[in-house]
């Protein structure tokens, strides 16, 4: 008979967490999960869930707009925050009853509060300790502000859907992809939308084609740039919030949102017992099976600073589980050729390599690109463009790197994530027929060399 209360005990209920202990559950090991605020995690509460649902809301705008030239008499569309705000909320407790009742299913025991972690078999939760073989660490990550005069005043990607009233002025405080996100979620929902960013275009990181070319797009859109400063104090004022920026400028807005990055969430998770220590952005190191410096803790998912991606926590969760307790050969995690999207307005999607990177990797590459308006805005009269990029390895005709901005990039790119993880080649997107007439059949058409 174990000496432990549980096999496996995990603290964090989110997508990396769940899939887990579900997956472990399945094998006969006995689970307990933890979990002290949002079950399903952040995807599913304050993240790609609720942000795309928004994404889909903020398109409406444009799509009313387009109808005109389709022969279309819409009369003049008013959007309410409220409908929104609240549709969402209850599609997220519904989807919080699916993990619930997923977890029951699995003989999973569920436990709620904060767990903190005692000792390398041990966590507290409230007044009770519960014990484990092995622990495994999926608490995710935690929004980061910085720190200035009035950072008080900002929001957060954990409150920013449950705003009382509709900010009709947003500034958005950040370069990355959740940046870019909200500001076309709020600007295409009709508030005056600012972007402040101390680089000089926003998206780090991805190709540089992309970024010049999201970047102008996601202007074009309406989104008012304010780049090469940043923040240094907001005042809270009778009219709103006075934003003082580096460049000497003043701003007043409704509303704040800080999406600056995000850091570990270890706060009161008692590593410091266990002599476990996290890097600067509160993230844990962990070697090829998810094992911290502990041998009988574990962590996986966004804390460990991989890919921030829910497809990327489900499949290390099932490397984990198949690792430790299937008894077969072992499995690696392959993060090569991660197909994945932005929803900002254009869409971005990006499997592989951006030319940056391809040129580094590659003794010579060749890339196609081509930039054109897409059959949809023909009538339309809208102005929007669409961006497609492949980039190949020159000595062995692999296409390294596929990217896309425009609409539905992220549905496009996952059938092409697929092509590239196989390792096809020009030659094979070459005698693929497309389909036409549609978009996507540019990344077959594509046989006029850009550069090299």
């Amino acid at each position: 008979m174990t000496k432990y209360d549980f096999d496996l005990l995990v603290i964090g209920a989110g997508s990396g967490g769940v899939r887990a202990a579900r997956t472990a559950a399945g094998q006969g090991v006995k689970v307990g999960i933890i979990e002290d605020r949002y079950w399903g995690g952040t995807c599913v509460n304050v993240g790609c869930v609720p942000k795309k649902l928004y994404s889909y809301a903020a398109h409406f705008a444009e799509n009313f707009a387009d109808a005109a030239g389709y022969g279309w008499t819409v009369a003049k569309p008013a959007f309410h925050w409220p409908t929104l705000r609240d549709n969402r909320a209850a599609e997220i407790l519904r989807l919080n009853g699916i993990y619930n009742t997923l977890l029951e299913n699995s003989s999973v025991q569920r436990i709620d509060g904060r767990g903190k972690i005692l000792s390398e078999n041990s966590v507290q939760v409230g007044d009770k300790t519960y014990t484990a073989e092995r622990l495994l660490i999926a608490t995710g990550t935690w929004p980061f502000v910085p720190e200035f005069s009035g950072a008080e005043h900002c929001l957060t990607s954990n409150e920013i859907f449950d705003l009382p009233e509709f900010p009709k002025r947003f500034l958005v405080y950040g370069g990355g992809y959740i940046a870019v996100e909200f500001a076309s979620i709020f600007n295409g929902l009709g508030a005056e939308t600012h972007l402040v960013y101390r680089g000089d275009k926003p998206l780090r990181g991805f190709d540089e084609e992309v970024r010049e070319f999201a970047h102008n797009e996601i202007a074009a859109h309406g989104v008012q740039m304010q780049l090469g400063c940043e923040i240094i104090a907001i005042e809270k004022q009778a009219t709103g919030l006075l934003v003082k920026l580096s460049d000497g400028r003043h701003l007043e807005v409704d509303a704040v949102l800080s999406a600056t990055g995000r850091r570990g969430n270890v706060e009161n998770l008692g590593l410091e017992n266990v002599g476990l220590e996290v890097n600067k952005s509160g993230e844990l190191s962990v070697d090829g099976n998810f094992c911290t410096q502990v041998p009988s803790i574990y962590a996986l998912g966004d804390i460990t600073g991989g890919p921030q991606l829910t497809p990327v926590a489900l499949a290390e969760a099932m490397v984990f589980v198949h690792n430790l307790y299937s008894g077969k050969e072992p499995r690696k995690m392959d993060y090569k050729n991660i197909a994945t999207a932005v929803f900002c307005h254009p869409n971005i999607g990006t499997v592989g390599l951006g030319e940056e990177e391809a040129r580094k990797a590659y003794p010579a590459i060749r890339v196609y690109s081509t930039n054109f308006k897409p059959m949809r805005n023909t009538l339309s009269g809208n102005t929007s463009r669409t961006l497609m990029k492949l980039i190949v390895d020159d000595a062995t005709d692999k296409v390294v790197g596929c990217h896309v901005v425009g609409s539905d990039a992220g549905e496009l790119v996952q059938g092409i994530g697929i092509a590239v993880k196989a390792g096809l080649t020009k030659a094979d997107f070459d005698a693929t027929i497309g389909i036409h007439p549609t978009s996507a059949e540019e990344l077959v058409t594509m046989r006029t060399l850009t550069r090299n």
